[in-house]
């Protein structure tokens, strides 16, 4: 996975002295959300409160990676294109799939928690606003290709002498350097060459298959998010901030394709091929259907076989000494799962879960998208989250996937609207005034 953490040039003495302190922000979101408990109590500040972030980019990777460092409680500014915007607001899906540029689930989804501002950086005035931004800020992430962040004068080398504390993490579908590095690519260009495609996408005997929405572009922000927040709580130690470069098609070769593909690879020529619905080696392990749809059943250790079982109420076929042993049955796959599915379509999908998971079979309902947002496990741990926007009203999304107890995410607040905090943010930071803004508006840089 390509989070390398550039060296920094030059010693701490060449830049300003860190005070591993953590600035406040001026004009940073109000706290009353997370101030007080229903008990009167003080609550914790949440865990990154007065971290500066200026996000810079289009689509899915920097946005949600700016997303994990607001939803507890950095300081985060989203800035977008004057009367366009993210190009997220342009895709759905929307309510009635009717296209409208404030009410985009994705966008939602990707930019709960920030302020929104709009500038155009191809402009010099705009330019100058950004750096402004920039002067004070703690993060920049971006995903703009390396050669267009020089273009626009923007690069890590012009950026540094601006702020030499600045962390800049830079996530694009092939890295900062070698010979792709300015090619352009899309999720599911950085997917597919890093070889996860050709080895899990599709049956065996076909063509690779698309995958999954946005799996690069997630993975990418995952891991700039965390080796971002590393460099930023790791300034003092280095004398100031640095470049993290990250390629979302290494982070997917590492998370999908690892050392159990590759390894294998460099030592003896050899790697695993598709296998379609389930695993080669060993069975049951695989998706049936069943009366209300379908269910993914996983018993190959001895104690889950005889979970599932004694679950179908012990069969005769079930009963053949060879089929005790996980590899056999997986080499007999063709014979065993037309016998399970006779059972598993006289049942529905939440039955088959609960009764194999109490016999210590690990079976679960293949829920859908509307399943998943009703599904009582998710509401009891707070993962989906009721937001009221003024555009779509209220509607769901989803709070971060860990859990600090000690400073809990802050409440959410709707993503912002196309330059909503203009007037808060340039006012509030940079000092800027009402003409000042107005004029800025007419010559389209706002």
């Amino acid at each position: 996975m390509r989070t390398e953490v550039s060296q920094v040039r030059g010693s701490g003495e060449r830049r300003r002295e860190y005070t591993g302190r953590v600035r406040p922000t001026r004009g940073s979101r109000p706290r009353l959300d997370r101030a007080i408990d229903s008990r009167g109590s003080r609550l914790p500040d949440a865990a990154l409160e007065g971290i500066s972030v200026v996000e810079l980019g289009e689509g899915v990777s920097a946005a949600y990676c700016a997303r994990l460092f607001a939803d507890y409680g950095a300081d985060v500014v989203k800035v977008e294109s004057p009367g366009v915007g993210d190009v997220t607001r342009c895709w759905g899906p929307f309510p009635g799939d009717t296209p409208h540029r404030e009410k985009s689930g994705l966008f939602h989804f990707l930019n709960t928690n920030k302020r929104g501002v709009t500038l155009d950086v191809s402009a010099a005035a705009g330019r100058e606003l950004l750096l402004r931004l920039l002067e004070e800020a703690d993060v920049l992430i971006e995903n703009k290709l390396p050669n267009q962040m020089r273009e626009l004068g923007l690069d890590y080398a012009t950026l540094e002498p601006v702020n030499q504390n600045l962390v800049v993490v830079s996530i694009t579908p092939f890295g900062q350097t070698g010979p792709y590095s300015d090619w352009k690519g899309y999720d599911l260009n950085a997917f597919h060459l890093s070889g996860a495609g050709h080895r899990y996408c599709g049956l065996p005997d076909r063509a690779p298959l698309e995958h999954g929405t946005f799996s690069a572009d997630f993975y990418g922000a995952a891991a700039g998010a965390t080796w971002g927040l590393a460099a930023t709580m790791g300034r003092e130690r280095v004398g100031g901030g640095q470049h993290v470069d990250v390629s979302c098609a290494e982070a997917i070769a590492t998370t999908f394709v690892g050392a159990h593909n590759i390894g294998a690879y460099a030592q003896n020529g050899a790697y695993e091929h598709r296998t379609g619905v389930g695993m080669r080696l060993s069975a049951p392990a695989t998706i049936l259907p069943c009366r209300d749809g379908y269910v993914w059943m996983l018993a190959i250790e001895p104690g889950q076989w005889k979970g599932l079982v004694e679950v179908i109420g012990n069969p005769e076929w079930a009963q053949v000494e060879m089929f005790e042993d996980m590899f056999v049955r997986g080499q007999n796959a063709d014979l065993i799962y037309p016998l399970l599915e006779e059972w598993t379509l006289r049942h529905d999908k939440l039955e088959i879960m609960e009764r194999c998971q109490a016999a210590g079979c690990p079976a679960t309902a293949v829920a859908t998208v509307a399943e998943a947002a009703e599904h009582p496990h998710l509401r009891e741990r707070g993962y989906i989250l009721e937001v009221e926007h003024p555009e779509l009203g209220r509607t769901l999304s989803f709070a971060p996937p860990f859990k600090l107890p000690g400073s809990p995410a802050a409440a959410p607040t709707p993503a912002p609207l196309l330059g909503q905090h203009n007037a808060l943010v340039y006012a509030d930071r940079l000092g800027m005034h009402d003409a000042e803004l107005t004029r800025l508006r007419a010559d389209g840089i706002l």
